[in-house]
């Protein structure tokens, strides 16, 4: 998405007929994009939301105004092109507007909001012409960094954080030992959380590379190698930075060293970070601060685009119909819903004896807008090992009520329960540790029953929720979590496959919640 500066009243007055394209073709462009932002209104509220209430993405608030200020160091040469129709650019909106209908099918909001972003370029690329968006190819790229994203990463940076910090303490001579993503030393137990996995610096200082790299640079060697290191140095810093807390802690104490790591991190580390950053490239800068973006007439010279022979209220008519037709279809195919029996009970198995639920720290799945949620736990009559049977049972799936996403299952934000590690599942699911204060330590393992396929894949179920939606079909979809406590030796795991050994198949007990079978 970018944005050109109208004319003055005296330049258009004129009688430039460059000048007048502009401002008429400006007109339709604006036009253009407010029609987008009103269809799509929803997913552009919860985006803005997204860059206003997550601080992860409270960097996007900056973007669009240094969009702006892109387009307008261009402006003195974009307005010696002609501006024209360039209809090819309709392909880039009709893939946006399709990818938009499969975020709203399989309820990926990441694709929602790329089609979004998709839509505006391909506007302005459409009614501005291909000339024009050579001239723009950077504020336009630019515009993709407006899409929330990155969240898929915090678990990695979560890992490689935690080994940055075991290696600096032993090199420090700091006894410490690592379970995942928590530390223990003599003087504490440290976990490397979300907020300190610094992916708000890191998706911060991408945008910040792109920035400065094309400003600063004419090399594309050199913008490679910024950054890079825009990437490298803020992933090694915040290892440093999470040491640094533990050591603090380990010589004084940990109040002491939780203080000053969020005074020190809130106040000083990003400005030192983008300071090294900004020293490690100064002496390489070979843009002159006067030197032009872009050269308006080599531009008009070398590359004007032919006349496409649409006029603009044609162009405009085809467009309106590219954006709306996947709109109008996922709106009439995703209506659809699928009957699930009036009330389900958990299953009775052969030695395991149902017991009240009492976990050692408080714990329950979430999964919201589900048709049906049981919560239960059995105990092994021969053994005493224990564990829980979640189930979650949808007639179909919408915004608010997919089977997963952020928030949904085991892992519930906002509680005292931490991811702590990806576990070996048995076939057809998923399994992750999560650690809560004790430590209480938890093994789940995750099933999910959709479209006649059982997984632990989050991506295979948006995959098969995608294709119900599309195409039709059954939409039930069934949550099966198997989950146990550590309490000692054997793991938790242990218990967990016996019990599965003995509920049976997975995939017909799925089938009976959701009344297929």
């Amino acid at each position: 998405m970018t944005t050109v500066a109208l004319p003055n009243e005296d330049q258009t007055a004129s009688g430039n007929p460059v000048r007048s394209d502009w401002a008429l073709h400006m007109r339709y462009l604006l036009v253009a994009w407010a029609g987008i932002s009103l269809l799509f209104w929803q997913d552009v509220w919860t985006m803005l939301a997204t860059w206003w209430d997550v601080s992860t993405y409270n960097h996007c608030l900056l973007i669009l105004p240094i969009i702006y200020w892109l387009v307008h160091q261009r402006r003195e040469e974009l307005v010696k092109i002609t501006p024209k129709i360039w209809s090819p650019g309709l392909i880039w909106i009709g893939v946006a507007s399709v990818g938009w209908m499969l975020g709203e099918a399989a309820g990926v909001t990441f694709a929602k909001h790329l089609g979004i972003i998709m839509m505006l370029q391909g506007a302005a690329i459409t009614l501005l012409g291909a000339t024009v968006a050579r001239g723009l190819i950077f504020p336009i790229a630019y515009s993709f960094l407006l899409v929330p994203f990155g969240e898929e990463l915090v678990p990695f940076l979560q890992t490689i954080t935690a080994k940055m910090s075991m290696i600096l303490l032993g090199w420090t001579n700091i006894p410490a030992f690592i379970d995942g993503i928590f530390i223990s030393t003599p003087t504490g137990y440290f976990e490397v959380a979300e907020a300190c996995s610094g992916i708000k610096f890191l998706i911060a200082m991408v945008a910040y590379g792109a920035l400065v790299g094309n400003v600063c640079f004419q090399s594309w060697k050199r913008r490679i190698l910024f950054m890079l290191a825009s990437i490298i140095v803020p992933i090694i810093a915040n290892g440093i930075r999470a040491f640094g807390t533990i050591y603090i802690a380990h010589h004084s104490s940990i109040d002491f060293a939780t203080g000053f790591d969020h005074i020190f991190y809130g106040w000083f580390f990003f400005a030192f970070v983008l300071a090294l950053v900004m020293l490690i490239g100064w002496p390489f800068f070979d843009r002159k601060i006067d030197d032009q973006m872009i050269d308006g007439d080599q531009l008009e010279r070398c590359h004007s685009q032919k006349d496409s022979g649409l006029s603009l209220q044609k162009l405009a008519a085809i467009m309106t119909a590219v954006i709306v037709a996947p709109m109008l279809w996922i709106s009439v195919v995703a209506a659809q819903s699928s009957a699930v029996p009036e009330k389900i009970e958990l299953p009775i198995l052969s030695g395991w004896v149902q017991i009240e639920y009492r976990p050692m720290y408080e714990w329950q799945p979430q999964f919201a807008g589900a048709s049906h949620t049981l919560l239960g736990r059995y105990q092994n009559a021969s053994t005493g090992e224990k564990v829980d049977l979640s189930i979650a049972v949808y007639d179909k799936q919408e915004d608010g009520r997919e089977i997963v996403g952020y928030g949904q299952g085991g892992l519930v934000p906002g509680t005292e329960w931490a991811w702590n590690r990806n576990l070996k599942a048995p076939s057809s699911s998923s399994a992750i540790q999560i650690t809560a204060p004790g430590p209480v330590t938890r093994d789940i393992v995750n099933f999910y029953r959709i479209g006649g396929v059982l997984t632990g894949s989050g991506s295979v179920v948006k995959l098969k929720t995608l294709k119900a939606k599309l195409l039709g079909g059954d939409q039930q979809a069934v949550a099966v979590l198997v989950s146990a406590e550590k309490t000692g030796d054997p793991e938790a795991m242990v218990a967990i496959e016996k019990f599965l050994a003995d509920l049976g198949p997975i995939d017909k007990l799925a089938d009976e919640m959701a009344g297929l079978r």
